[in-house]
């Protein structure tokens, strides 16, 4: 991977925090150091063709899963792997065994992937479970301006993102196997809970706007009957993609840490945030010139998506923006904790956690205005 790493924690263009896996490697960090001979010697056993001597450098950015990229002489790899031993994990975060799952099973269509390579579940080895992937050669991409670009550059990378969300979802989760990845029932209202829940887990000020979410989302759901369910990637943003170096092509969608089975528009409204918030403060497109940009603007991305899918929308857009910011809070409030813990995976953790408040904030905004 291009300097790359697939993080569910780290959340930027859509709205969510300013803080990315894919900002170069570095030495390992002391809390997340594991014994790397032992780790040679799983991976001549398990992946082919592997031959050390190894080298280990970790990626600079990504708050939840830390991330390795693996050099030999003949070929890199990517190592994704759970928290040191002493980090305290949430209830089914880190679940490296699910990303590794999605993306092996996804490799079988037309999602662009990187190639799975070896899983091993066994904390007896290096001290964590980890799997271990390609090293996919490309551009990540982390200013949605597209800084640099033409306008029509820029309206092709948009054009490939809306074309790789779709294809996701209108995978059929049955025919790959994955027809058990995710629980039955309302998906907002299973997510609703679940980020409510991991919120309250890892609460370490009291924010008034979760508090008011919480109440507030699980009475206005949109209808879910007869609702499509897709693969959702849960973090589907310009910076989770490698791109061709030079085509606007997708070569691998990275971070699947939060995918499960679920409603494709909760999904695809998470990535339409990038319309709505600033791009100062949460690395968006909101307030900007999108014509003179040749970037499109919302209500055309919207309708090519749903041209692409047989989708409609239900309900009031704002819902859904409103569930998907209070969503990445909880998140950005998983982040503090670990801050508070002393268990964050990146010096950029407290800035991303401090956010958690704002967001908050501007998702309380969006629900007052739900017809």
């Amino acid at each position: 991977m291009a300097q790359a790493n697939p993080d569910g924690d780290k959340t930027t263009a859509s709205g969510s925090p300013d803080f990315s896996a894919f900002e170069g490697t570095r030495a390992v960090a002391e809390r997340q150091r594991f014994d790397t001979g032992a780790l040679s010697a799983w991976l001549a056993a398990h992946v082919d063709g592997f031959e050390g001597p190894l080298t280990v450098e970790q990626f600079a950015g990504g708050q939840s899963n830390p991330t390795f990229k693996l050099a030999t002489a003949k070929r890199s790899y990517v190592m994704r792997a759970k928290p040191g031993p002493k980090a305290k994990l949430l209830p089914s975060a880190h679940a490296i065994e699910r990303e590794y799952r999605v993306m092996a099973a996804l490799g079988t269509t037309d999602v662009p992937v990187a190639k799975m390579l070896a899983l091993c579940e066994d904390e007896a080895v290096i001290g964590r479970a980890f799997y271990v992937m390609e090293f996919v050669e490309g551009r990540v991409l982390w200013d949605q301006a597209l800084p640099g670009m033409t306008r029509e550059q820029r309206g092709e990378i948009y054009a490939e993102m809306n074309r790789v969300i779709a294809a996701l979802h209108n995978v059929n989760p049955a025919a790959i196997g994955l027809a058990d990845y995710g629980k039955p029932g309302n998906y907002f209202a299973r997510q609703i809970d679940r980020w409510s829940r991991q919120y309250q887990a890892s609460e370490t000020e009291p924010i008034d706007a979760m508090n008011r979410l919480i109440e507030w989302l699980p009475q206005h759901l949109p209808d879910n009957t007869g609702a499509r369910v897709s693969v959702v990637h849960g973090d589907y943003r310009l910076d989770n993609l490698i791109f061709h170096p030079t085509e606007p092509r997708v070569l691998a969608v990275l971070d699947w840490e939060l995918s499960t089975l679920g409603d494709p528009l909760a999904d695809f409204s998470y990535h339409c945030m990038a319309w709505h918030v600033d791009p100062g403060q949460f690395r968006g497109i909101g307030g900007l010139d999108w014509q003179a940009l040749g970037i499109p603007d919302e209500q055309h991305y919207v309708q090519r998506y749903c041209e692409r899918t047989g989708l409609e929308i239900r309900g009031d857009w704002n819902f859904y923006l409103a569930y998907n910011m209070f969503r990445i809070a909880a998140i950005l409030q998983g982040i503090m904790k670990r801050v508070v813990d002393g268990t964050a995976a990146s010096a950029l953790a407290a800035d991303a956690g401090r956010r958690a408040k704002p967001m908050a904030e501007l998702a309380w905004q969006y629900a007052q205005q739900v017809r």
